[in-house]
């Protein structure tokens, strides 16, 4: 196995590290903005150098770069290195604006990518509703068509952002009578209008993240519809897959892993650091071994796609592998907290792997990381997706019995 690069993208990896040298951190006037401003702008430079946004036009405020897996992945480490901005906080840019990429109409791209993409367009997604969660196809919000827009009634719920995004990208039944798979349509809506009631869900962590949104008599215009109507489950899919990709990303495993050592080296136990205690080794050791083969089962994807294979099962297995990951990562996290375990998660935001000494970021990681098994599809949905998808094996017993 060669894991090396090769020269052509060494030199472009020195390109890289001279762009971030000379860009990052922002100096001088640029360096007064706000954060989002300084991200903004730096996004817009990166953007125009053609290290981010490669896969969109540049009618749509993309770089419109070639595809090419070694390059992005060169990029991503190298601006991960830095600590330098890459997407935008958000949903939008992981998973609407590919999915508008795919399935959009030409006015639709050219209205919402740009604007996703720099962060100034916030969106948030109307999924889950209460008694549809993994079995999602069951939703009940409705739209119906009077004349020249959509009136949507219904709820949605476990919507993160939902209290500052500007649009929100929702699956509602519009097609009476039609199978259920069949009857579903994915609209956008504007969430600055009369009848969106968000209502914050507060978490463990003493945190808001998630909300119930109630939609009464809503609005959105007849052609705010992505794909065709009545087909709003085969594009859902593709948002899906982009979400997935993003929530499996071994890069962000890595990250979390090196933090829980460094948090093994700065605790204690007995008198000595708990990274010379043999039963933590022991666990760490564990740990480390799963976050090397995602990484490699990542190189092993990337070897794929270059070559143009399928990778088969193996991109099924990337979410539920990170999310696993994340859970150990956390327990023996707050394992090594002991009394610090107690501190209020709601005193210090949450880190992934830079664990501040107090411990309250990894007792909000740990709570958290319940959360994240849920994200994108259940853990339980993605196995059962990886045994009948990827293994041919037959449906489970209760699916066949009823029907789903």
């Amino acid at each position: 196995m060669d894991l090396r690069y090769g020269p052509e993208y060494e030199a472009f990896r020195a390109e890289v590290k001279a762009f971030l040298a000379a860009s990052w951190p922002l100096q001088g006037e640029e360096a007064k903005q706000d954060l989002a401003g300084i991200a903004r702008t730096f996004r817009r430079r990166a953007t125009a150098a053609g290290y981010l946004a490669r896969s969109i036009p540049k009618a749509y405020g993309g770089s419109e770069q070639a595809s090419d897996p070694l390059r992005a992945a060169v990029i991503r480490e190298e601006f991960m290195r830095v600590r330098a901005p890459m997407d935008p906080p958000g949903i939008g840019t992981m998973m609407l604006v590919p999915t508008l990429l795919e399935k959009g109409q030409e006015w639709q791209k050219q209205k919402w990518v740009p604007g996703t993409i720099l962060g100034d367009i916030q969106w948030c997604q109307g999924y889950s509703e209460p008694g549809s969660g993994s079995d999602l196809a069951s939703l009940k919000t409705r739209g119906e068509l009077h004349g020249d827009e959509w009136v949507i009634n219904g709820q949605k719920i476990w919507t993160s952002g939902a209290k500052t995004a500007d649009f929100m990208f929702c699956l509602t039944r519009t097609e009476e009578g039609a199978p259920k798979h069949a009857g579903i349509s994915y609209l956008l809506i504007d969430m600055k209008q009369p009848g969106i009631d968000v209502r914050p869900l507060k978490q463990m962590t003493g945190s808001a993240d998630f909300n119930e949104v109630f939609l009464t008599d809503v609005k959105t215009p007849k052609d705010w519809i992505v794909g065709k109507r009545g087909e709003g489950w085969i594009v859902s899919r593709t948002t899906l897959k982009h979400e997935r990709d993003s929530i499996g990303n071994a890069a962000m495993t890595e990250v979390l892993f090196k933090g829980l050592v460094k948090l093994a080296r700065e605790s204690q136990r007995d008198g000595r650091p708990a990274l010379e205690d043999a039963a933590v080794r022991q666990r760490l050791a564990t740990i480390e071994g799963y976050v090397q083969a995602h990484k490699y089962s990542g190189y092993r994807q990337l070897t794929a796609n270059l070559r143009g294979e399928n990778v088969g099962i193996l991109a099924l297995m990337n979410k539920l592998h990170s999310t696993n990951i994340g859970q150990e990562v956390a327990k023996l996290a707050f394992d090594l907290l002991e009394a610090d375990a107690l501190t209020d998660p709601a005193s210090s935001a949450r880190v992934l792997g830079i664990a501040p000494k107090s411990g309250a970021g990894w007792v909000g990681q740990f709570m958290s990381s319940l959360g994240v098994a849920i994200a994108g599809g259940t853990a339980n949905i993605q196995r059962n997706v990886i045994a009948e998808r990827g293994l041919g094996l037959p449906r489970d017993y209760f699916a066949q019995q009823h029907g789903k």
